[in-house]
């Protein structure tokens, strides 16, 4: 399993690569990209990494993985994805 921190790292990467299409769609497209992309076990470090408070984690990737509603999460934070492709990109 990567470390907490090279998981937050990996996750502001994307939320910044995203940042051209505005706040929402790059959020959305960082959940859907952790989503589609991340083991298992990686979603439930950074799912756990937030849950602890989010230490590092830029407003966008925080926003991103509080969408998913990953396990580990507090109950009612975030929805689950709808698994559409690039909906975020419509």
């Amino acid at each position: 399993m990567q470390s907490a921190d090279k998981l937050v790292m990996m996750a502001n990467q994307i939320a910044r690569n995203l940042a051209v299409y505005g706040e929402a769609k790059a959020a959305a497209g960082t959940a859907e990209h952790i989503a589609k992309f991340w083991d298992p076990r990686m979603r439930a470090g950074i799912a756990a990494r937030l849950a602890a408070g989010g230490a590092g984690l830029d407003p966008v990737a925080r926003r991103a993985i509080a969408s998913l509603g990953l396990p580990g999460q507090a109950h009612g934070e975030g929805d689950k994805t709808t698994g559409a492709q690039n909906d975020w990109l419509a």
